[in-house]
């Protein structure tokens, strides 16, 4: 039987309210917590998701020292620390001290999250395919493995297909924003890439779009594919409760990597994105096709640009 909340239920409930409302003020590329899931467990994706987000702003938001956005980041996992120890006092703690008692997730999962957000504060540029896939198991893996966790998820083989998703979406993000992190001195093009195909980090201030850069970002995408190709299994092994979600993110993920392709990998004119229209397939598609691997597969990979 659960040990019962050191809160009591207008407590909790008012905390649970805070997340909501933070939830449904941000846009985000992917849904967070959507209609589709039982509303019964929208709160702790929420309250997860308003964790994150606090997070997040501390690492990027506004124009504090590198050192005061540490300290904060720092003291956000003190206060994270306090939630596991039935001391919460903030209303995202509060959710979030509910939301990992009653579904028993590991708190290096939220403490992996604020090693990522700390790597954003100090580290602007990646050497290696390998460091950056290194950030991604911190930055977005354990979102999945936690929203498992909350639909009663513990199983080793979905975890890991899970991490493909994740990693695959935090890939396709940096792609998609390779144009916009510009203003942010950010580049997520790993050094070793970059230099095996031949294009510079002076093309990328540029906004260059090249032979060299389309190789590059074909072969980039093509690895993002087959990431997402390792965990499209992962919705069928769930119940419907979540299945819907997963899929939906699965296309939604699968669908921004055709529109970086359809635009010749230009990411810097505009940014790929989902029109209303597109949203609505992704809809239809989740509801519809008996297997979403087969979406966006080709029978012949070529050129993207090259539309003969």
């Amino acid at each position: 039987m659960p040990e019962p909340s050191p809160y009591n239920a207008r407590h909790a409930d008012a905390a649970f309210e805070y997340c909501a409302k933070m939830t449904a003020a941000h846009y985000e590329n992917f849904p967070v917590a959507s209609l589709f899931l039982p509303a019964e467990k929208r709160p702790y994706i929420q309250a997860v998701y308003a964790f994150s987000r606090h997070a997040d702003d501390f690492a990027d938001e506004g124009d504090l020292p590198d050192a005061d956005r540490l300290a904060l980041l720092d003291d956000w996992e003190n206060r994270l620390d306090g939630a596991y120890n039935g001391e919460a006092d903030h209303p995202v703690f509060i959710a979030l001290a509910e939301t990992v008692r009653k579904n028993r997730i590991p708190k290096e999962y939220l403490t992996s999250l604020l090693s990522a957000f700390r790597q954003d504060v100090v580290k602007s540029r990646y050497a290696t395919l390998d460091e950056l896939l290194d950030y991604c198991t911190r930055s977005a893996n354990p979102v999945g493995r936690i929203v498992l966790h909350i639909f009663g998820h513990r199983e080793e083989d979905l975890g890991k297909m899970s991490d493909c998703v994740c990693t695959a979406l935090q890939l396709t993000n940096f792609w998609q924003d390779l144009g916009t992190d510009r203003e942010r001195d950010r580049l997520y093009l790993p050094a070793d890439e970059m230099e095996r195909f031949g294009y510079s980090e002076r093309g990328w201030r540029a906004g260059l779009v090249d032979d060299r850069f389309r190789e590059l970002m074909c072969s980039l995408v093509g690895m993002t594919r087959d990431l997402f190709d390792a965990g499209a299994a992962l919705p069928d092994r769930v119940e419907r409760d979540i299945l819907l979600e997963l899929r939906f993110v699965w296309l939604g993920g699968m669908s921004i990597l055709r529109e970086i392709e359809k635009s010749g990998y230009d990411v810097f004119t505009r940014r790929p994105a989902l029109t209303r229209t597109g949203k609505i397939m992704v809809v239809a598609r989740g509801f519809l096709m008996k297997d979403i691997s087969r979406f966006g597969r080709p029978k012949k990979r070529k050129k993207a640009w090259d539309l003969t």
